[in-house]
């Protein structure tokens, strides 16, 4: 926790406005050489400039007691899913049940309302100890499909919520042309994802680089929502529309998706992405829940990323994906809260390591370092800041501190915190050097008060 104010140490101020060195003292942290006990971090505009372990604190420091991690990556955010949370039980049903609930939400979404929704729901995340987000965003135009004045209208929106709520945001602007895949065909566009769609893959492409979003805090990445909503013939458009951007794509979340994909193209999701020369470090494929063995070794072997969201795949009755196979072929795991059921990062890299458990009768199947490394330099990497997610001497100084006298943490050997913390054990946030939360606090206030507001405004629309 931070340092309290009757015992002579510096505490944490806020740093927007200020220049020069600011240097913290931590009881413990996890560097990039392994854990370690007494580890002193110098950051100045925003970049670590120094880092050193098993040192004394110095006059002015400033003191972090617990246990201090490189900030959290969340790989996969659908921001307005949040509004789901808690109201969608009780029914039965599955995913494409589930998918019509979404739509009445997001037939919703302005400017306006995006913009407060995501704005809470980024100061959740950052409570919770992320400091980057991946903005799975398709929600581009106004109900039936016509573009706000500026097309970019509801992009910019989550700029500026992240901004507020003091995360880094990849903004990964999705292709979505098709309403679905069945074993004859691709399907019209359902009428709640009319909004979704720029009508082709050209002008898609226009739109998304017509106002390319790269600032110190925002970065700019391209998606397709899946084989089921971009053709076969226009994914290599998509790739090439990409260039060096970070592309991401949802990948086999269900055996529908699959067994359509066999019967039309002859072909899996994960083959059709190689065809299409999409396969590679630059590509995150979410969740690859029902891959085949031939998928899993296409995906590992062409270095391609996965993003586990195991929150969401159990809520939706997904299935548990083949991670640990997934990372012996090669490839890199990252974690993504998707649609916010829960907004933990540690119950996320748990939860990657349980479930191994459950399939597989066998415990520790990730070690500590692959667990912290999922949830944070490989969640950086996939959304384009391999320079951050890791405490590191000229690496982005985004970084948490994890109290280790809660309710949750106490007793538990500082070493082994990633199986003990929950988000609320957060008590310290800094992202480019300036304390987003302080003590557990936010900066923007009652983080509650802003999701409940936020929320009643989107889902009291619907209601009417």
């Amino acid at each position: 926790m931070g340092p309290r104010p009757d015992d002579g140490r510096r505490r944490p101020v806020p740093m927007e406005g200020r220049c020069g060195m600011t240097a913290y003292w931590c009881e413990y942290a996890w560097l990039t050489s392994g854990f370690a006990h007494q580890v002193r971090l110098v950051e100045a505009a925003g970049i670590f400039k120094e880092v050193q372990s098993g040192v004394n604190p110095q006059p002015g420091d400033v003191w972090l007691d617990g246990v201090t991690l490189p900030g959290m990556a969340n790989a996969h955010s659908h921001a307005f899913h949040r509004a789901l949370r808690g109201r969608v039980n009780g029914g039965g049903g599955n995913f494409w049940s589930w998918r019509e609930q979404m739509y009445a939400v997001a037939a919703q979404l302005n400017p306006d309302t995006y913009f407060a929704l995501a704005r809470a729901v980024y100061a959740e995340m950052a409570a919770a100890g992320i400091t980057v987000v991946g903005e799975f965003h398709y929600v581009h135009h106004r109900p039936g499909g016509k573009p706000f004045g500026d097309p970019n209208a509801m992009s910019l929106a989550l700029r500026h919520a992240a901004h507020e709520a003091g995360l880094r945001l990849t903004l990964l602007d999705t292709c979505y042309l098709a309403g679905g895949l069945r074993g004859d065909g691709h399907t019209e566009l359902h009428p709640g994802q009319l909004r979704f769609s720029d009508g082709s893959v050209d002008a898609w492409a226009t739109r998304m680089l017509a106002r390319r979003p790269e600032t110190d805090r925002v970065r700019l990445g391209a998606a397709i929502h899946s084989v089921r909503a971009v053709r076969r013939e226009d994914l290599p458009t998509v790739v090439a529309a990409a260039g060096d951007l970070p592309l991401h794509i949802h990948l086999s979340e269900q055996h529908g998706e699959n067994l359509a994909c066999q019967m039309y193209y002859a072909r899996t999701p994960t083959q059709l992405l190689a065809d299409a020369g999409a396969l590679g470090s630059s590509l995150t494929a979410i969740h690859a829940t029902h891959l085949t063995d031939e998928d899993i070794e296409l995906v590992g072997g062409t270095g391609t990323g996965v993003c586990m969201c195991p929150t969401t795949e159990r809520d939706l009755a997904d299935g548990i994906g083949p991670s640990r196979a997934l990372h012996d072929a090669g490839s890199t795991i990252s974690l993504g809260t998707d649609q916010h059921v829960v907004i933990d990062p540690f119950e996320e890299l748990r939860a990657l390591e349980m479930h191994e458990r459950l399939v597989s009768n066998e415990r520790d199947r990730f070690s500590p370092a692959d667990l912290l490394l999922a949830a944070t330099f490989n969640g950086y990497r996939a959304l384009g800041w391999s320079d951050g997610g890791h405490l590191s001497k000229g690496a982005l100084a985004d970084f948490i501190t994890v109290r280790t006298d809660t309710v949750n943490t106490a007793g538990a050997a500082p070493e082994q915190i990633l199986y003990a913390g929950v988000a609320s054990d957060v008590s310290t946030v800094v992202v480019g050097g300036e304390l987003v939360v302080s003590e557990g606090h936010h900066r923007l206030g009652d983080v509650g008060r802003l999701l409940g507001a936020s929320i009643q405004r989107v889902i009291g629309a619907s209601a009417h």
